[in-house]
C-alpha cells in the first residue's frame, strides 16, 4: 500500500511532469482515495478503461492520453460526468502523463521503441514546442525492414503498413510513437536515417518513395502502450504497491 500523494509526487518527479508545454493537463487528474492499494496502467482515459479499473480493483489508474486538454470544454455535463461520477463514486485516482512519457529517456514511448527493436538511442529528434521528444536510434550488425515489422507486431501487437522504399539493411531509425506528422517525416529525412517509425499514417507515399526512405506506420495505440508498461514496472519496483497493465485496444 502506499499513499495517494507519494504516488504523485514520485511521478511528478520521475516524468518531470512540468519539462515540456503540452495540451495535456499532464499530472493528478482526478483525485481519489488518500491510500492505493494497486494501480493499473493504460494507454487511454475512458469509460471502457474506467470499468477495467473497477474490475481489477485498481485505486488509481496511470494513462499516456487523459480526459483534460487544452483547449477543451470544462463542462461537467453528458459524457464528462459520467467519467468523473464513476472515478469519484469509486475513489479511484486519475493520473496523466502525455509528452512527458513520450520523451522520457529511460521509460518513454520512444525509447522503449528503440530498444525494443534492438536499436542504442543516438540523437536526439521530433524537436516539439522547442524540445525534442525522441531519439534516433543505431545499430552495428543491420536489419531487414521486415524484422523491424515482425518485433513489432509480437511486442506491441501492433498492425504494421509499410513504405518500404529505402535501403535493404537498416543501421539507423528515427521513431516518433503515437501522432508523428510530416514535419517529423522531413525531419527523419534531414536527418539521413534508413528508416522511420511512428504510429498514424500521414500521406507521404510519393515522397518517401522519391527520397528513398522505408517507413514504418505501426498504428498511434500500439507505438504507445509500451511506455506506460515500463513505467508500471519502476513503480513496481520503487513503491510498495501493487501495479497491473491492462490493455484497452482502440484498433487505432
Amino acid at each position: 500500500m502506499a499513499k495517494r500523494d507519494a504516488v504523485t509526487s514520485f511521478l511528478d518527479t520521475y516524468l518531470d511532469i512540468t519539462s515540456i508545454p503540452d495540451d495535456s493537463w499532464n499530472g493528478l487528474q482526478v483525485e481519489g482515495k488518500s491510500e492505493v492499494r494497486k494501480i493499473m496502467f493504460t494507454t487511454d482515459a475512458g469509460l471502457a478503461t474506467f470499468e477495467k479499473a473497477l474490475e481489477v480493483q485498481a485505486d488509481m489508474l496511470v494513462v499516456h492520453h487523459g480526459m483534460f486538454w487544452r483547449p477543451g470544454d470544462p463542462r461537467i455535463q453528458g459524457y464528462m460526468k459520467r467519467r468523473i461520477s464513476l472515478l469519484l463514486e469509486n475513489g479511484i485516482s486519475l493520473y496523466a502523463a502525455h509528452l512527458p512519457l513520450d520523451k522520457h529517456p529511460e521509460v518513454g514511448n520512444n525509447a522503449q521503441l528503440i530498444k525494443i527493436l534492438g536499436f542504442e538511442q543516438d540523437q536526439p529528434f521530433a524537436l516539439y514546442n522547442g524540445q525534442n521528444i525522441s531519439f534516433t536510434g543505431k545499430i552495428d550488425k543491420p536489419k531487414t525492414l521486415e524484422e523491424l515489422v515482425d518485433t513489432l507486431v509480437t511486442s506491441t501487437g501492433a498492425t504494421c503498413k509499410t513504405l518500404p522504399f529505402g535501403k535493404k539493411e537498416i543501421r539507423t531509425i528515427a521513431v516518433c510513437s503515437g501522432g508523428g506528422s510530416f514535419p517529423q517525416f522531413i525531419e527523419a529525412v534531414n536527418a539521413g536515417v534508413d528508416a522511420y517509425i511512428t504510429g498514424d499514417a500521414t500521406e507521404i507515399y510519393h515522397m518517401a518513395k522519391d527520397m528513398g526512405l522505408n517507413v514504418i506506420f505501426a498504428g498511434h495505440h500500439a507505438t504507445e502502450i509500451v511506455g506506460v508498461k515500463a513505467l508500471a514496472e519502476v513503480v513496481k519496483k520503487e513503491l510498495s504497491v501493487d501495479v497491473e497493465f491492462v490493455d484497452v485496444p482502440t484498433g487505432l
